[in-house]
């Protein structure tokens, strides 16, 4: 089962340059576990040390903050978008 990770411009670099990744996966926890895989680094930006999600990085399915859903155990289907948005600081 495919679905679309979309990737944040200053991420890209850690993805060499994809805006896009196909994962598959059925849950959100697959998902970050393969991206551990294939992205390592990526991962690392994603998640902490002890593997949750950074307190800045919001995950999106289809539009809906994780949060508000099943958190890493939200389910995915073939086709959903992943979107990962790091919040960003400035003044």
């Amino acid at each position: 089962m495919a679905v679309k990770v979309r990737i944040p411009t200053p991420l890209r670099r850690l993805t060499g340059g994809q805006a896009e990744l196909a994962v598959s996966a059925t849950t959100v926890e697959e998902l970050l576990m393969q991206l551990r895989y294939d992205y390592d680094a990526l991962a690392q930006q994603i998640l902490d040390d002890r593997g949750e999600v950074r307190s800045f990085v919001n995950i999106f399915v289809n539009d809906e903050d994780i949060r508000f859903l099943q958190g890493r155990s939200t389910p995915l289907k073939d086709g959903d978008v992943v979107s990962i948005i790091p919040s960003i600081a400035g003044g």
